[in-house]
């Protein structure tokens, strides 16, 4: 039997999904690799993929697309990983450049710019090995992953967009949900969200085993993955998956 492909976020707020899956009996039914969000979502458009863990801004861009999961990656609060960075004050930045791993953190940084700062940046893309401390007194960055507890403290000014878009809406946001582009055997899926189900619920022996291995030791990680990123895609994240999808368009 041919195995089903999954594409899975390889950043930290994924070790749950990627610790839960390693443990489960999926492995024998699944081929399970890790890409960046971008990534992830071209798989899925393209059909070398069948499941994804994709941002929510790629959704219209899936043929055909089913939500498959309860589980997502989401933030309450400050999520500490998608950030808006710049040496100059708010109000003297013209220029945003655009981290190219992101589509929904890059979305959502043009739909907070447009309706709650009403601000008319000037928006650059990036591409690999683009210099983000290296950018010029006036211009910002928008900067995802990881990467964001390595590189914050170079910068004098930053915005969680999380939290900024906590106070615009009231709601929680969501970055990525698990989606597939066809239909999927209903014992797969069953078994699917009890894999994602055992890593969030075992998120201290997830920090046990990642800690360290990136930028962050096991103590920050399990901090970030408890407090700052909120797995549940409940009604109150998909109401504002849908105002979120909303503005995008209006902002085209």
């Amino acid at each position: 039997m041919e195995k089903i492909k999954i594409s899975v976020v390889r950043y930290a707020n994924s070790y749950p999904f990627i610790w839960g899956l390693s443990k489960s009996r999926l492995t024998d039914r699944a081929l399970i690799e890790t890409d960046h969000p971008v990534v992830c979502a071209e798989k899925l458009k393209s059909g070398s993929a069948d499941i994804g863990l994709i941002p929510v801004a790629a959704l219209p861009e899936v043929a055909g697309y089913r939500i498959i999961s309860d589980y997502c990656i989401g933030a309450c609060r400050k999520v500490k990983t998608v950030l808006l960075l710049s040496n100059s004050d708010f109000d003297d930045i013209n220029t945003v450049y655009l981290d190219y791993r992101s589509r929904s953190s890059v979305a959502l940084a043009r739909v907070l710019a447009r309706f709650k700062w009403k601000k008319d940046f000037r928006w650059i893309p990036t591409g690999e090995g683009f210099n983000f401390t290296g950018i010029k007194k006036n211009e910002a960055v928008v900067l995802i992953g990881d990467q964001c507890f390595e590189m914050e403290s170079s910068f004098s000014y930053g915005l969680d967009l999380a939290e900024e878009w906590k106070d615009f809406t009231g709601l929680c946001f969501v970055f990525a949900c698990w989606v597939s582009n066809r239909e999927i055997p209903p014992d797969f899926i069953g078994e699917f969200n009890s894999a994602l189900k055992y890593g969030v619920d075992n998120r201290e022996e997830v920090s046990r085993h990642f800690g360290g291995s990136g930028v962050m030791s096991r103590e920050e990680l399990h901090h970030y993955l408890q407090n700052n990123i909120d797995y549940i895609l409940d009604a109150e994240k998909r109401e504002s998956m849908k105002i979120f999808l909303d503005l995008i368009k209006k902002s085209q």
